[in-house]
């Protein structure tokens, strides 16, 4: 089975009074095991909002394609000023720019904020990338 981040369960019940069918959909939470990198910003960007997403893109392009590419390891980009993004920003208290690790450990989830980490080391790619991925080697082992 693929790991897929949200699995849709169609359920079929018969009513055999009404001679009817009825679906009902249900939401299932995949519980596997995974690292989500959230990058949250709003609108307008400053140099270093910038350089923290490509740094943190760069990273997890380089060091964990393989983990990107099955989906133990997850990248967004959401802008906090978009109303779609309201709750998962007021989740995270992401009000502008910040970097989170969410990770997934048999259905619990734990957030890591690494904004403060980001703001001090966005533009220099090689300290950001270095220890970006020192952090996430970490979690990793955990799951």
């Amino acid at each position: 089975m693929k790991n897929l981040s949200v699995l849709i369960l169609v359920i079929t019940v018969l009513v055999s009074c009404k001679e009817t069918s009825k679906k009902e959909i249900v939401e299932v939470k995949d519980l596997a095991n995974k690292i989500e990198v959230i990058d949250f910003h709003s609108t307008h960007r400053c140099m270093t909002c910038n350089a923290i997403e490509s740094n943190t893109k760069y990273t997890l392009e380089t060091y964990f394609s393989e983990e990107l590419a099955a989906n133990k390891i997850t990248f967004k980009v959401v802008n906090v000023d978009e109303e779609a993004n309201f709750k998962l920003a007021e989740k995270f208290e992401a009000t502008g720019t910040s970097l989170f690790l969410n990770i997934i450990v048999d259905g619990k989830e734990t957030a890591i904020d690494l904004t403060d980490f980001a703001f001090m080391n966005g533009t220099n790619t090689k300290v950001f990338s270095d220890e970006l991925k020192a952090k996430i080697d970490v979690e990793l082992a955990k799951i």
